[in-house]
C-alpha cells in the first residue's frame, strides 16, 4: 500500500504512529554518545554533562519530540474523530512528521536557523490540524 491509496484518516493515525517513533530516534544519538563516555547505570543522568555537544543536543531533541508529539497527536486525533478528510490536513499531518526529523536531524548538527524553521512548521501542521478540525464540527 502506498502513500497515496491512504484515506486522510488513515494519514492521521500513521501520521501519529511515525510521529511516536520519531520521538526515540534522536536518543539512539544519545545511546551512542553514552557508549564513547561509558555509560553509568548507577547515574545515567548525571553523565549528561560528560556527553559530547552533539550528544546533548540529541538529548534536548529528544526532549523537545515528546512535547511536540503530545500536541501533534491531539491535533491528529481531534482531525481524525470529526472527519476532517482534506488533502489540505493529510499534508499538514506529513509535513509534521517531516519536520520533526528534519528537526532533531538540525538540532544535534547544530544547525539552529534550520532547526527553527523545521520547528515553525512542525508547530504550523498541528495548528492547521486543530483549525481544520474546529471548522469542520
Amino acid at each position: 500500500m502506498s502513500l497515496l491509496q491512504l484515506s486522510t484518516p488513515e494519514i492521521f493515525l500513521y501520521a501519529i504512529a511515525a510521529a511516536a517513533i520519531l520521538i526515540y530516534v534522536p536518543f539512539l544519538v544519545v545511546g551512542y554518545a553514552r557508549a564513547q563516555v561509558g555509560y553509568d547505570t548507577a547515574a545515567p543522568r548525571a553523565m549528561f554533562d560528560k556527553l559530547p555537544d552533539y550528544g546533548k543536543r540529541a538529548t534536548w531533541a529528544h526532549q523537545n519530540s515528546f512535547e511536540a508529539f503530545m500536541i501533534f497527536a491531539a491535533a491528529a486525533m481531534m482531525a481524525y474523530v470529526t472527519g476532517v478528510n482534506s488533502p489540505f490536513g493529510a499534508l499538514a499531518a506529513i509535513a509534521f512528521v517531516v519536520s520533526r526529523l528534519l528537526y532533531s536531524t538540525f538540532y544535534i548538527l547544530n544547525i539552529p536557523v534550520l532547526r527553527s524553521l523545521m520547528f515553525a512548521i512542525g508547530s504550523l501542521s498541528s495548528g492547521t490540524l486543530f483549525y481544520l478540525s474546529i471548522i469542520h464540527i
